[in-house]
């Protein structure tokens, strides 16, 4: 298979690559998120990158969207991977316009493909690459110079989310500093 046939603007047959490492992906809680400061840390962005991103939505929160000042966005594990995925892109040159485009085809794809494939990228241009096959084909066409293993992100975040807070869908937000403190006592004292 040709470097243009793994390129995530055509599609490709659906193979199961594995995990590199041999272990399964375990099952998400879809109630389970993060806050924006824990998602920017671990994906190694800053709040500001998140906040756009969301608002453009190029990584919208899926567990809980900000609705109004002082709401709270909560990220899923999935959101997080992906945020750490474009953080990635970016860092080896590649566009936003075309993160965005690689982006809405994977979500087109749906998210249980994503950990199965290797992202491949020569800075121009994103591939998927779904089969060691295809990396190879791509790396000996001299197009892809950056690779990701989704899986191995995928393990990545979840050793650093470990020791990390954790938030679920349908709890009140926990007011962290002093003025929200203030706010959310005013509130109870007026409802």
């Amino acid at each position: 298979m040709s470097a243009n046939e793994a390129s995530l603007h055509a599609p490709v047959p659906q193979r199961s690559q594995g995990m590199l490492f041999g272990d399964p992906l375990p099952e998400l809680d879809i109630n389970t998120g993060y806050r924006g400061p824990v998602a920017c840390r671990i994906a190694g962005i800053t709040y500001r990158q998140l906040d756009y991103w969301a608002r453009t939505g190029l990584v919208e929160p899926s567990v809980r969207a900000a609705k109004g000042s002082g709401s709270q966005r909560l990220y899923a594990f999935r959101d997080i991977l992906l945020l750490k995925i474009v953080k990635r892109l970016l860092d080896t040159g590649v566009s936003l316009q075309q993160i965005r485009t690689a982006v809405k085809a994977l979500h087109e794809r749906g998210v249980e493909d994503l950990t199965s494939m290797t992202l491949m990228s020569d800075g121009a241009s994103v591939y998927e690459c779904t089969s060691a096959d295809e990396v190879v084909d791509l790396v000996q066409g001299g197009q892809g110079v950056f690779g990701i293993a989704v899986g191995r992100v995928w393990h990545e975040i979840e050793g650093s989310l470990a020791e990390l807070p954790v938030d679920h869908a349908g709890q009140a937000p926990v007011v962290e500093d002093e003025l929200a403190k203030r706010r959310a006592a005013k509130r109870r004292q007026l409802g």
